[in-house]
C-alpha cells in the first residue's frame, strides 16, 4: 500500500523489449536502499524490482500495464515519480493509494495562477468512475484533492513544492496520466449497483 507522498523522482536510462514487456531502467537517489523483490510505485503504478544496483534499478510492465498506464509513452529522458510502500509504523500523510492505476487521463488544461497551478484532467466518458469535491484522487502517484469535479473531468490544484519536486512540471496538455481513483469510493459505488439489481 502507498499514501501518494512522493519520496522523489527518477529518470529513465534504458527501455528494453522482451516479447510483449518491457524493462525499465530508473536512475534514483533512491536506488542504493531499494532491494530486489521489492515494491515501488513509478507514476502511481507498483511494479517489483527484479535488478538494482548503486545508481539505478529495473522493472517490468508487462502487457496489461503497458495498455492501462501511461508507461506505453514513456521514452527514456523521461522523468517518474517514485514512492516506496508504506511503513506499518509511519504517518499516513495521503490517503490509501494501491498502486493499481484504473485509466488513463489527458491534460486538457494548465493554468498559472501566480502561485499555484490548476491542472484539467479529462477521461473517457465510458468509465464508470467518478470523482467528488474535495475527495481524494491520485494523479501520477501523487496524492491530490479534486476540484471541480465534473462528468469525466476533474481540477486539482498544485503547490510549488509539489510542482517542483514531482513530474507535474512536465505535464503539458495533451499529456496522459495515469489515474487512481479513492478506492473507498470505487466499494460504495459497487455496492451502489449490486443494490439496484
Amino acid at each position: 500500500m502507498f499514501t501518494g507522498i512522493i519520496e522523489t523522482t527518477g529518470t529513465i536510462l534504458a527501455i528494453e523489449k522482451e516479447l510483449d514487456n518491457r524493462h525499465f531502467v530508473v536512475a534514483s537517489a533512491l536506488a542504493p536502499e531499494l532491494k530486489i523483490d521489492q515494491s515501488l510505485a513509478h507514476n502511481g503504478v507498483c511494479l517489483t524490482v527484479i535488478a538494482q544496483n548503486d545508481g539505478t534499478h529495473t522493472v517490468t510492465a508487462i502487457a496489461e500495464t503497458l495498455q492501462k498506464t501511461n508507461f506505453d509513452s514513456l521514452m527514456v529522458g523521461d522523468t517518474v515519480n517514485l514512492e516506496r510502500c508504506m511503513p506499518a509504523n509511519a504517518r499516513f500523510d495521503g490517503h490509501i493509494v494501491q498502486g493499481h492505476t484504473d485509466l488513463t487521463a489527458i491534460c486538457t488544461q494548465k493554468l498559472d495562477q501566480n502561485g499555484s497551478w490548476l491542472y484539467t484532467f479529462e477521461y473517457p466518458e465510458n468509465s464508470k468512475n467518478i470523482t467528488v469535491e474535495k475527495g481524494s484522487i491520485c494523479v501520477n502517484g501523487v496524492s491530490l484533492t479534486v476540484v471541480n469535479s465534473q462528468k469525466n473531468s476533474f481540477s486539482v490544484c498544485i503547490i510549488p513544492y509539489t510542482y517542483e519536486f514531482t513530474n507535474f512540471n512536465q505535464i503539458e496538455i495533451g499529456n496522459s496520466v495515469n489515474l487512481e481513483f479513492d478506492i473507498l469510493g470505487k466499494y460504495i459505488q459497487k455496492i451502489m449497483e449490486a443494490a439496484k439489481t
